[in-house]
Protein backbone atom coordinates (compact mmCIF):
# COMPACT_ATOMS: atom_id res chain seq x y z
CA UNK A 1 0.00 0.00 0.00
CA UNK A 2 1.03 3.61 -0.45
CA UNK A 3 2.68 5.40 2.46
CA UNK A 4 1.82 9.09 2.60
CA UNK A 5 4.80 11.45 2.54
CA UNK A 6 5.64 12.97 5.90
CA UNK A 7 6.74 16.56 5.63
CA UNK A 8 10.27 17.10 6.97
CA UNK A 9 10.61 19.19 10.04
CA UNK A 10 12.68 22.32 9.73
CA UNK A 11 16.39 21.44 10.12
CA UNK A 12 15.93 17.67 9.51
CA UNK A 13 18.42 15.91 7.16
CA UNK A 14 17.51 13.75 4.24
CA UNK A 15 19.03 10.28 4.07
CA UNK A 16 21.35 11.39 1.24
CA UNK A 17 22.52 14.38 3.24
CA UNK A 18 23.13 12.24 6.31
CA UNK A 19 25.14 9.61 4.42
CA UNK A 20 27.15 12.33 2.68
CA UNK A 21 28.06 13.98 5.98
CA UNK A 22 28.94 10.64 7.57
CA UNK A 23 31.17 9.79 4.62
CA UNK A 24 32.92 13.14 4.90
CA UNK A 25 33.37 12.63 8.64
CA UNK A 26 34.88 9.16 8.18
CA UNK A 27 37.24 10.17 5.40
CA UNK A 28 38.53 13.20 7.32
CA UNK A 29 38.85 11.35 10.65
CA UNK A 30 40.73 8.37 9.18
CA UNK A 31 43.11 9.75 6.58
CA UNK A 32 44.73 6.31 6.12
CA UNK A 33 44.57 3.09 8.10
CA UNK A 34 46.26 -0.33 8.17
CA UNK A 35 43.87 -3.20 8.94
CA UNK A 36 44.69 -6.91 9.39
CA UNK A 37 42.19 -9.70 8.95
CA UNK A 38 41.02 -12.77 7.03
CA UNK A 39 39.88 -12.21 3.46
CA UNK A 40 36.49 -13.62 2.45
CA UNK A 41 33.67 -13.08 -0.09
CA UNK A 42 36.23 -12.09 -2.72
CA UNK A 43 34.74 -11.10 -6.11
CA UNK A 44 36.22 -9.64 -9.27
CA UNK A 45 33.58 -8.38 -11.79
CA UNK A 46 34.27 -7.44 -15.40
CA UNK A 47 35.17 -3.88 -14.41
CA UNK A 48 38.41 -5.20 -12.89
CA UNK A 49 37.64 -3.83 -9.40
CA UNK A 50 37.96 -6.12 -6.35
CA UNK A 51 35.28 -6.41 -3.65
CA UNK A 52 35.84 -8.47 -0.50
CA UNK A 53 35.21 -8.65 3.24
CA UNK A 54 37.90 -8.45 5.92
CA UNK A 55 37.01 -10.18 9.18
CA UNK A 56 38.40 -11.46 12.45
CA UNK A 57 36.84 -13.66 15.15
CA UNK A 58 34.18 -11.08 16.10
CA UNK A 59 33.65 -8.48 13.37
CA UNK A 60 33.90 -7.84 9.66
CA UNK A 61 34.14 -4.84 7.33
CA UNK A 62 33.46 -4.47 3.59
CA UNK A 63 36.34 -3.45 1.35
CA UNK A 64 36.72 -2.26 -2.23
CA UNK A 65 39.95 -2.08 -4.23
CA UNK A 66 39.65 -0.32 -7.57
CA UNK A 67 41.49 -1.48 -10.68
CA UNK A 68 43.94 1.44 -10.68
CA UNK A 69 45.34 0.09 -7.38
CA UNK A 70 44.98 -3.70 -7.77
CA UNK A 71 46.85 -3.74 -11.08
CA UNK A 72 50.06 -3.33 -9.10
CA UNK A 73 49.40 -6.49 -7.04
CA UNK A 74 51.33 -9.41 -8.55
CA UNK A 75 49.66 -12.25 -6.58
CA UNK A 76 45.88 -12.58 -6.67
CA UNK A 77 44.53 -12.97 -3.10
CA UNK A 78 42.21 -15.87 -2.31
CA UNK A 79 39.59 -16.85 0.24
CA UNK A 80 40.99 -17.41 3.72
CA UNK A 81 44.24 -15.45 3.26
CA UNK A 82 45.46 -13.48 6.23
CA UNK A 83 46.17 -10.08 4.69
CA UNK A 84 47.09 -6.58 5.71
CA UNK A 85 45.53 -3.71 3.78
CA UNK A 86 46.18 0.01 3.67
CA UNK A 87 43.33 2.31 2.69
CA UNK A 88 40.83 5.02 3.52
CA UNK A 89 37.75 4.54 5.69
CA UNK A 90 34.65 5.64 3.78
CA UNK A 91 30.92 5.12 3.31
CA UNK A 92 29.06 3.80 0.27
CA UNK A 93 26.31 6.39 0.30
CA UNK A 94 23.76 4.53 -1.87
CA UNK A 95 23.42 1.72 0.69
CA UNK A 96 24.79 3.46 3.75
CA UNK A 97 27.46 0.72 4.07
CA UNK A 98 30.64 1.54 5.94
CA UNK A 99 33.69 0.29 3.95
CA UNK A 100 37.44 0.61 3.38
CA UNK A 101 38.77 1.80 0.00
CA UNK A 102 41.96 -0.33 -0.18
CA UNK A 103 45.05 1.06 -1.88
CA UNK A 104 47.51 -1.71 -0.98
CA UNK A 105 47.21 -5.35 0.08
CA UNK A 106 49.89 -7.78 1.24
CA UNK A 107 50.15 -11.01 3.23
CA UNK A 108 49.80 -10.37 6.93
CA UNK A 109 53.40 -11.36 7.64
CA UNK A 110 54.93 -9.24 4.86
CA UNK A 111 55.36 -6.18 7.04
CA UNK A 112 57.44 -8.04 9.63
CA UNK A 113 59.50 -9.69 6.90
CA UNK A 114 60.17 -6.38 5.24
CA UNK A 115 61.29 -4.88 8.54
CA UNK A 116 63.63 -7.82 9.16
CA UNK A 117 64.96 -7.45 5.60
CA UNK A 118 65.69 -3.75 6.07
CA UNK A 119 67.38 -4.30 9.46
CA UNK A 120 69.68 -7.09 8.13
CA UNK A 121 70.50 -5.05 5.03
CA UNK A 122 71.48 -2.08 7.18
CA UNK A 123 73.58 -4.28 9.47
CA UNK A 124 75.54 -6.00 6.68
CA UNK A 125 75.99 -2.77 4.77
CA UNK A 126 77.52 -1.12 7.84
CA UNK A 127 79.96 -4.03 8.06
CA UNK A 128 81.08 -3.40 4.47
CA UNK A 129 79.78 -6.67 3.00
CA UNK A 130 78.19 -4.77 0.10
CA UNK A 131 81.31 -2.74 -0.76
CA UNK A 132 82.37 -2.97 -4.38
CA UNK A 133 86.04 -3.05 -3.39
CA UNK A 134 85.73 -6.46 -1.74
CA UNK A 135 83.93 -8.13 -4.65
CA UNK A 136 85.94 -10.69 -6.65
CA UNK A 137 86.15 -10.39 -10.46
CA UNK A 138 84.04 -12.75 -12.53
CA UNK A 139 86.09 -14.80 -15.09
CA UNK A 140 85.51 -13.83 -18.72
CA UNK A 141 85.33 -17.48 -19.82
CA UNK A 142 84.78 -19.85 -16.88
CA UNK A 143 86.42 -23.27 -17.08
CA UNK A 144 83.74 -24.83 -14.87
CA UNK A 145 80.47 -23.43 -13.48
CA UNK A 146 78.96 -24.54 -10.20
CA UNK A 147 75.23 -24.06 -9.54
CA UNK A 148 73.64 -23.99 -6.08
CA UNK A 149 69.89 -24.44 -6.57
CA UNK A 150 67.07 -26.97 -6.48
CA UNK A 151 67.57 -29.97 -8.81
CA UNK A 152 63.85 -29.90 -9.73
CA UNK A 153 63.31 -26.16 -10.13
CA UNK A 154 63.09 -24.07 -13.27
CA UNK A 155 66.38 -22.28 -12.48
CA UNK A 156 68.68 -25.23 -13.30
CA UNK A 157 66.70 -25.96 -16.46
CA UNK A 158 67.05 -22.36 -17.64
CA UNK A 159 70.78 -22.28 -16.86
CA UNK A 160 71.48 -25.57 -18.69
CA UNK A 161 69.40 -24.47 -21.69
CA UNK A 162 71.20 -21.11 -22.05
CA UNK A 163 74.68 -22.64 -21.67
CA UNK A 164 73.87 -25.38 -24.21
CA UNK A 165 72.84 -22.72 -26.70
CA UNK A 166 75.62 -20.21 -26.11
CA UNK A 167 78.73 -22.25 -25.12
CA UNK A 168 78.14 -25.96 -24.48
CA UNK A 169 81.87 -26.57 -23.90
CA UNK A 170 81.64 -25.16 -20.34
CA UNK A 171 80.93 -28.02 -17.89
CA UNK A 172 78.34 -27.58 -15.11
CA UNK A 173 78.18 -29.12 -11.65
CA UNK A 174 74.95 -28.92 -9.67
CA UNK A 175 75.15 -28.66 -5.88
CA UNK A 176 71.54 -29.48 -4.96
CA UNK A 177 69.77 -27.69 -2.15
CA UNK A 178 66.33 -26.71 -0.97
CA UNK A 179 65.48 -23.14 -1.96
CA UNK A 180 62.33 -22.64 0.10
CA UNK A 181 61.26 -23.50 3.64
CA UNK A 182 62.76 -23.53 7.11
CA UNK A 183 65.66 -25.89 6.27
CA UNK A 184 66.64 -24.11 3.04
CA UNK A 185 69.12 -21.66 4.62
CA UNK A 186 71.25 -24.41 6.17
CA UNK A 187 71.14 -26.41 2.91
CA UNK A 188 72.34 -23.42 0.87
CA UNK A 189 75.24 -22.79 3.26
CA UNK A 190 76.24 -26.49 3.08
CA UNK A 191 76.06 -26.49 -0.73
CA UNK A 192 78.34 -23.40 -0.93
CA UNK A 193 80.90 -25.08 1.36
CA UNK A 194 80.72 -28.29 -0.70
CA UNK A 195 81.40 -26.36 -3.92
CA UNK A 196 84.53 -24.85 -2.35
CA UNK A 197 85.81 -28.23 -1.12
CA UNK A 198 85.07 -29.83 -4.47
CA UNK A 199 87.47 -27.41 -6.16
CA UNK A 200 86.20 -27.87 -9.74
CA UNK A 201 84.22 -24.69 -10.35
CA UNK A 202 85.87 -21.33 -10.81
CA UNK A 203 82.56 -19.43 -10.46
CA UNK A 204 79.39 -20.21 -8.52
CA UNK A 205 75.75 -19.36 -9.41
CA UNK A 206 73.41 -19.21 -6.39
CA UNK A 207 69.72 -18.77 -7.03
CA UNK A 208 66.20 -19.94 -7.83
CA UNK A 209 63.12 -18.83 -9.76
CA UNK A 210 60.70 -16.10 -8.75
CA UNK A 211 58.21 -16.14 -5.90
CA UNK A 212 56.74 -14.16 -3.06
CA UNK A 213 58.78 -12.52 -0.30
CA UNK A 214 58.19 -15.57 1.91
CA UNK A 215 59.31 -17.93 -0.90
CA UNK A 216 62.59 -16.05 -1.35
CA UNK A 217 63.22 -15.50 2.36
CA UNK A 218 65.99 -18.10 2.70
CA UNK A 219 68.16 -15.85 0.48
CA UNK A 220 67.62 -13.06 3.02
CA UNK A 221 69.06 -15.20 5.84
CA UNK A 222 72.16 -13.82 7.59
CA UNK A 223 73.97 -17.17 7.51
CA UNK A 224 73.46 -17.47 3.76
CA UNK A 225 74.63 -13.87 3.26
CA UNK A 226 77.84 -14.45 5.25
CA UNK A 227 78.51 -17.78 3.48
CA UNK A 228 78.31 -15.98 0.13
CA UNK A 229 80.51 -13.12 1.37
CA UNK A 230 83.17 -15.56 2.68
CA UNK A 231 83.10 -17.83 -0.37
CA UNK A 232 86.53 -18.14 -2.03
CA UNK A 233 84.89 -18.58 -5.47
CA UNK A 234 83.45 -15.63 -7.38
CA UNK A 235 79.67 -15.72 -6.79
CA UNK A 236 76.75 -14.74 -8.99
CA UNK A 237 73.37 -14.18 -7.35
CA UNK A 238 70.37 -15.12 -9.55
CA UNK A 239 67.32 -15.05 -7.29
CA UNK A 240 63.77 -14.54 -8.57
CA UNK A 241 62.77 -12.17 -11.34
CA UNK A 242 64.28 -8.87 -12.35
CA UNK A 243 62.15 -6.92 -9.84
CA UNK A 244 63.08 -9.19 -6.91
CA UNK A 245 65.96 -8.16 -4.64
CA UNK A 246 67.39 -10.22 -1.78
CA UNK A 247 70.28 -9.80 0.64
CA UNK A 248 72.16 -12.38 -1.45
CA UNK A 249 72.05 -9.97 -4.41
CA UNK A 250 73.87 -7.28 -2.44
CA UNK A 251 76.50 -9.63 -0.94
CA UNK A 252 77.34 -11.59 -4.12
CA UNK A 253 80.15 -10.49 -6.41
CA UNK A 254 77.69 -10.06 -9.28
CA UNK A 255 73.89 -9.81 -9.36
CA UNK A 256 71.95 -11.28 -12.34
CA UNK A 257 68.24 -10.48 -12.64
CA UNK A 258 67.30 -14.11 -13.48
CA UNK A 259 69.01 -17.54 -13.63
CA UNK A 260 68.93 -17.34 -17.44
CA UNK A 261 70.65 -13.95 -17.33
CA UNK A 262 73.32 -15.37 -14.99
CA UNK A 263 74.13 -18.17 -17.44
CA UNK A 264 74.19 -15.69 -20.32
CA UNK A 265 76.51 -13.26 -18.52
CA UNK A 266 79.00 -16.05 -17.69
CA UNK A 267 79.10 -17.69 -21.13
CA UNK A 268 80.52 -16.19 -24.29
CA UNK A 269 78.47 -16.51 -27.45
CA UNK A 270 79.98 -19.33 -29.48
CA UNK A 271 78.77 -17.65 -32.67
CA UNK A 272 80.79 -14.54 -31.77
CA UNK A 273 83.84 -16.72 -31.12
CA UNK A 274 83.32 -18.49 -34.43
CA UNK A 275 83.10 -15.16 -36.23
CA UNK A 276 86.29 -13.97 -34.50
CA UNK A 277 88.10 -17.20 -35.41
CA UNK A 278 86.98 -16.82 -39.00
CA UNK A 279 88.30 -13.26 -39.06
CA UNK A 280 91.63 -14.37 -37.51
CA UNK A 281 91.89 -17.22 -40.00
CA UNK A 282 91.28 -14.81 -42.88
CA UNK A 283 93.92 -12.38 -41.55
CA UNK A 284 96.42 -15.25 -41.12
CA UNK A 285 95.80 -16.46 -44.68
CA UNK A 286 96.22 -12.95 -46.05
CA UNK A 287 99.48 -12.48 -44.11
CA UNK A 288 100.85 -15.82 -45.32
CA UNK A 289 99.90 -15.04 -48.91
CA UNK A 290 101.65 -11.65 -48.67
CA UNK A 291 104.84 -13.32 -47.36
CA UNK A 292 104.72 -15.95 -50.10
CA UNK A 293 104.27 -13.29 -52.80
CA UNK A 294 107.22 -11.30 -51.40
CA UNK A 295 109.50 -14.36 -51.32
CA UNK A 296 108.41 -15.34 -54.84
CA UNK A 297 109.38 -11.92 -56.17
CA UNK A 298 112.76 -12.16 -54.46
CA UNK A 299 113.29 -15.64 -55.91
CA UNK A 300 112.48 -14.39 -59.41
CA UNK A 301 114.97 -11.53 -59.06
CA UNK A 302 117.72 -13.89 -57.90
CA UNK A 303 116.92 -16.32 -60.71
CA UNK A 304 117.20 -13.53 -63.29
CA UNK A 305 120.66 -12.59 -62.01
CA UNK A 306 121.94 -16.19 -62.19
CA UNK A 307 122.89 -17.20 -65.79
CA UNK A 308 122.60 -20.96 -66.39
CA UNK A 309 124.33 -22.59 -69.51
CA UNK A 310 121.33 -24.81 -69.91
CA UNK A 311 119.23 -21.72 -70.36
CA UNK A 312 121.52 -20.63 -73.26
CA UNK A 313 121.02 -24.01 -74.93
CA UNK A 314 117.26 -23.74 -74.39
CA UNK A 315 117.23 -20.27 -75.97
CA UNK A 316 119.26 -21.49 -78.99
CA UNK A 317 116.98 -24.49 -79.41
CA UNK A 318 113.96 -22.19 -79.19
CA UNK A 319 115.50 -19.88 -81.81
CA UNK A 320 116.09 -22.86 -84.10
CA UNK A 321 112.51 -23.97 -83.68
CA UNK A 322 111.28 -20.47 -84.52
CA UNK A 323 113.39 -20.40 -87.77
CA UNK A 324 112.11 -23.83 -88.73
CA UNK A 325 108.55 -22.73 -88.18
CA UNK A 326 109.11 -19.57 -90.22
CA UNK A 327 110.62 -21.61 -93.10
CA UNK A 328 107.71 -24.00 -93.10
CA UNK A 329 105.28 -21.10 -92.99
CA UNK A 330 107.07 -19.39 -95.93
CA UNK A 331 106.98 -22.54 -98.08
CA UNK A 332 103.32 -23.07 -97.19
CA UNK A 333 102.45 -19.46 -98.07
CA UNK A 334 104.28 -19.80 -101.45
CA UNK A 335 102.47 -23.02 -102.27
CA UNK A 336 99.14 -21.48 -101.29
CA UNK A 337 99.79 -18.42 -103.40
CA UNK A 338 100.73 -20.50 -106.52
CA UNK A 339 97.71 -22.76 -105.97
CA UNK A 340 95.43 -19.74 -105.82
CA UNK A 341 96.96 -18.30 -109.03
CA UNK A 342 96.44 -21.62 -110.87
CA UNK A 343 92.82 -21.81 -109.73
CA UNK A 344 92.18 -18.24 -110.96
CA UNK A 345 93.59 -19.11 -114.44
CA UNK A 346 91.44 -22.22 -114.57
CA UNK A 347 88.36 -20.20 -113.66
CA UNK A 348 89.07 -17.60 -116.36
CA UNK A 349 89.54 -20.34 -118.98
CA UNK A 350 86.32 -21.98 -117.92
CA UNK A 351 84.49 -18.66 -118.26
CA UNK A 352 85.54 -18.43 -121.94
CA UNK A 353 84.57 -22.08 -122.83
CA UNK A 354 81.96 -22.53 -125.76
CA UNK A 355 80.27 -25.27 -123.79
CA UNK A 356 79.61 -22.85 -120.98
CA UNK A 357 78.22 -20.24 -123.41
CA UNK A 358 75.88 -22.87 -124.91
CA UNK A 359 74.77 -23.79 -121.42
CA UNK A 360 73.99 -20.15 -120.66
CA UNK A 361 72.00 -19.79 -123.90
CA UNK A 362 70.12 -23.01 -123.25
CA UNK A 363 69.27 -21.80 -119.78
CA UNK A 364 67.99 -18.48 -121.09
CA UNK A 365 65.93 -20.27 -123.79
CA UNK A 366 64.38 -22.52 -121.20
CA UNK A 367 63.47 -19.54 -119.00
CA UNK A 368 61.97 -17.66 -121.99
CA UNK A 369 59.94 -20.72 -123.03
CA UNK A 370 58.68 -21.12 -119.52
CA UNK A 371 57.66 -17.45 -119.30
CA UNK A 372 55.84 -17.72 -122.70
CA UNK A 373 53.95 -20.80 -121.58
CA UNK A 374 53.02 -19.13 -118.32
CA UNK A 375 51.80 -15.97 -120.13
CA UNK A 376 49.67 -17.96 -122.61
CA UNK A 377 48.19 -19.97 -119.77
CA UNK A 378 47.41 -16.77 -117.86
CA UNK A 379 45.70 -15.18 -120.94
CA UNK A 380 43.67 -18.33 -121.61
CA UNK A 381 42.52 -18.44 -117.99
CA UNK A 382 41.54 -14.76 -118.06
CA UNK A 383 39.46 -15.19 -121.29
CA UNK A 384 37.79 -18.32 -119.91
CA UNK A 385 36.81 -16.44 -116.78
CA UNK A 386 35.40 -13.55 -118.88
CA UNK A 387 33.43 -15.97 -121.10
CA UNK A 388 31.97 -17.64 -118.05
CA UNK A 389 30.95 -14.28 -116.64
CA UNK A 390 29.26 -13.20 -119.90
CA UNK A 391 27.46 -16.55 -120.13
CA UNK A 392 26.07 -16.11 -116.65
CA UNK A 393 24.93 -12.57 -117.50
CA UNK A 394 23.25 -13.76 -120.75
CA UNK A 395 21.53 -16.56 -118.89
CA UNK A 396 20.06 -14.08 -116.41
CA UNK A 397 18.28 -12.12 -119.22
CA UNK A 398 17.47 -15.18 -121.40
CA UNK A 399 13.79 -16.00 -122.01
CA UNK A 400 14.64 -19.58 -121.22
CA UNK A 401 15.32 -18.55 -117.65
CA UNK A 402 11.84 -17.02 -117.50
CA UNK A 403 10.37 -20.27 -118.82
CA UNK A 404 12.11 -22.12 -115.97
CA UNK A 405 10.04 -20.12 -113.50
CA UNK A 406 6.71 -21.42 -114.96
CA UNK A 407 6.04 -18.90 -117.76
CA UNK A 408 5.43 -19.68 -121.46
CA UNK A 409 6.18 -17.93 -124.80
CA UNK A 410 3.08 -17.83 -126.96
CA UNK A 411 3.58 -17.64 -130.78
CA UNK A 412 1.24 -17.56 -133.70
CA UNK A 413 1.40 -20.09 -136.48
CA UNK A 414 3.69 -17.63 -138.24
CA UNK A 415 6.17 -17.69 -135.31
CA UNK A 416 5.22 -14.19 -134.16
CA UNK A 417 5.29 -13.67 -130.41
CA UNK A 418 1.87 -12.79 -128.97
CA UNK A 419 2.07 -9.80 -126.63
CA UNK A 420 -1.56 -8.54 -126.69
CA UNK A 421 -4.73 -10.60 -126.55
CA UNK A 422 -6.45 -8.02 -128.77
CA UNK A 423 -4.29 -9.22 -131.66
CA UNK A 424 -6.04 -12.63 -131.57
CA UNK A 425 -9.46 -13.88 -132.53
CA UNK A 426 -11.27 -17.17 -131.85
CA UNK A 427 -10.05 -20.03 -133.97
CA UNK A 428 -6.42 -18.82 -134.26
CA UNK A 429 -3.85 -21.58 -133.88
CA UNK A 430 -1.13 -20.85 -131.29
CA UNK A 431 2.02 -22.58 -130.06
CA UNK A 432 3.07 -22.19 -126.35
CA UNK A 433 6.73 -22.85 -125.67
CA UNK A 434 7.40 -24.12 -122.17
CA UNK A 435 10.61 -24.77 -120.26
CA UNK A 436 10.44 -28.37 -121.52
CA UNK A 437 8.64 -28.83 -124.83
CA UNK A 438 5.80 -26.96 -126.67
CA UNK A 439 2.00 -27.03 -126.60
CA UNK A 440 -0.31 -26.40 -129.61
CA UNK A 441 -3.57 -24.61 -128.77
CA UNK A 442 -6.56 -22.86 -130.39
CA UNK A 443 -8.18 -19.57 -129.27
CA UNK A 444 -11.70 -20.06 -127.92
CA UNK A 445 -12.49 -16.48 -126.98
CA UNK A 446 -10.91 -13.26 -125.72
CA UNK A 447 -12.22 -10.68 -123.25
CA UNK A 448 -11.07 -7.67 -121.28
CA UNK A 449 -10.70 -7.57 -117.47
CA UNK A 450 -11.82 -4.72 -115.15
CA UNK A 451 -8.65 -2.79 -115.92
CA UNK A 452 -9.12 -2.95 -119.68
CA UNK A 453 -6.68 -5.80 -120.20
CA UNK A 454 -7.58 -8.32 -122.92
CA UNK A 455 -7.56 -12.00 -121.83
CA UNK A 456 -7.44 -14.96 -124.16
CA UNK A 457 -8.89 -18.39 -123.36
CA UNK A 458 -7.59 -21.49 -125.12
Amino acid sequence: MDIPAIPARPGALTVSELNHQVRHLLETSFMQAWVVGELSSFSRPGSGHWYFTLKDAKCQVRCAMFRSFNQRIRTLPKEGDQVRIRGKVSLYENRGDYQIIAEHIEPAGAGALQQAFDELKQKLQSEGLFDQARKKPIPDVPRHIGVVTSPTGAAIHDIVTVLARRFPAIPITLYPTAVQGAAASADIVAAIELAQRHGKADVLIIGRGGGSLEDLWCFNDEKVARAIANCRLPTVSAVGHEVDFTIADFVADFRAPTPSAAAESLSPDQLDWLRQLNRQELRLKQSMQAVIRKLSVQLEHLGARLRDPRRELMEKAQRLDELELRLRAGIQQRLTRERTRTENLENRLAMQSPARQLGVYAHNLAQTSERLHTGMQRQLTRHQERLSHLSQTLHVVSPLATLGRGYAIVQTEHQAVVRNAADLKPGDTLTARLANGTVDASVIRTHQDDHGNQTTLF
